[in-house]
């Protein structure tokens, strides 16, 4: 089955809890409504844009490499794993990033 947004094959329909039509249904008025009694929301003006920079993602590279079938597994039980690996190795290499530059310069 192809997602209609990204065109990727997914392997199996996901559930969502999100009431589509629910949504669909609300108007203008109702959505503002629900921001302004959102906690998390927060209102932005020019000030806030002002400096405002956009930042694109890293390209990423596509490598080939072999890992223990069970570890895998264990990532590919949630969408995103190779997101969450990508940021796991990150976090490695920028923890370890300081032992490197010591033992290389």
């Amino acid at each position: 089955m192809k997602d209609a947004i990204t065109g990727k094959t997914s392997k199996a329909k996901r559930s969502t809890r999100t009431d589509w039509n629910k949504l669909r249904r609300r108007n203008a008025a109702e959505i503002h409504a629900g921001i302004e009694a959102d906690p998390d929301a927060h209102p932005t003006d020019a000030a806030f844009w002002k400096d405002a920079k956009v930042v694109l993602p890293n390209r990423k590279t596509v490598v080939t490499m072999r890992l223990d079938a069970d570890l895998l597994n264990w990532f590919r039980q949630q969408r995103g794993y190779q997101t969450r690996i990508n940021a796991i190795l990150r976090i490695y290499m920028e923890a370890h990033e300081e032992t490197a530059v010591g033992a290389n310069g």
